[in-house]
């Protein structure tokens, strides 16, 4: 199945006051380009989350948001510096006597004065990675589930295209297959009108005929266009990442139908390449988005 470059997914996961939330989103890239932001003691395990993303995907800037919330009391340890605290006691009793203000100074007083009270951290590196990567995957699975969405609705609007485009082409070659007897007809009724029946040199009309036919003749840059579109349909089709592979064959389908503008002499045709041109401009832009 073909997947947008675009994409979201929100993982979350709770255990024992442990709180993970991971959020994935993604825009156009023309490669693999994958950021993490989580908490600073959780570092090591980045390099885990982006092989499980880089797995999954093939082209995309991708942006990881980690939070991680703590409300239990299990890793969490609060020691006291008691020896300190003692001194930052004596020290304000001795103030107190040399100025003879009144020493009234509890306990919460002193365990908010500077280094009393520290918080250590002795959190099981292992258990919160292992619960980590439980959201990650959460939100790895509805952000693919997202792309792929994306993806499907992106073909859809490209195979409209592609068959608007291919309707165009069949009309252009209707017109082209009459070019040529067109013109050979009114050459003859032009030279006919300046020259006298009898003079008219055959050979060199036909000549002229063999000319504007070579100038003008769109049936090779006709069939390579069909050969190309067909392939398009094609590799819509595949379910292998076929962003580049769709971005050189769009590149083409527009190089052959700007050909055809160029050398085709008729008003309607003029016309349809006009309107091919603007669906192939839109298709451009839809497939910069195609994994």
């Amino acid at each position: 199945m073909i997947k947008s470059m675009t994409g979201f997914g929100r993982g979350k996961y709770e255990n024992e006051g442990r709180s993970y939330t991971v959020d994935i989103k993604s825009v156009n890239h023309k490669y693999t380009d994958i950021s993490v932001r989580l908490p600073r003691f959780l570092n090591s395990e980045e390099d885990k989350i982006r092989k499980r993303i880089s797995s999954a995907i093939s082209r995309g800037k991708v942006d990881v948001l980690i939070s991680f919330e703590n409300y239990s009391s299990k890793g969490t340890n609060i020691r006291i510096n008691k020896e300190l605290a003692k001194e930052y006691i004596k020290e304000l009793k001795s103030l107190a006597d040399e100025t003879d203000l009144q020493f009234n100074v509890d306990v919460i007083d002193i365990s908010k004065f500077p280094e009393i009270l520290k918080i250590e951290d002795t959190q099981d590196e292992e258990l919160i990675g292992k619960e980590l990567m439980i959201a990650v995957d959460d939100a790895l699975e509805k952000f693919i589930s997202m792309r792929e969405i994306e993806g499907t609705r992106l073909v859809q609007d490209i195979e409209q295209r592609i068959y608007l485009i291919q309707n165009k082409v069949n009309e252009i070659t209707e017109f082209s297959s009459t070019l040529v007897k067109e013109y050979m007809e009114k050459l003859k009724v032009r030279v006919n009108e300046l020259l006298e029946p009898s003079t008219v040199d055959e050979n060199r009309l036909m000549q002229e005929i063999v000319i504007f036919s070579d100038k003008s003749s769109i049936e090779e840059e006709l069939t390579r266009l069909k050969s190309h579109m067909s392939q398009f349909l094609e590799l819509i089709k595949q379910s292998s990442p076929i962003g580049k592979k769709i971005d050189f064959l769009i590149q083409e389908i527009n190089r052959e139908v700007n050909t055809i503008g160029s050398k085709a002499n008729c008003l309607d045709i003029t016309n349809r390449v006009i309107e091919i041109k603007t669906e192939v401009e839109n298709i451009r832009e839809q497939i910069q988005n195609i994994e």
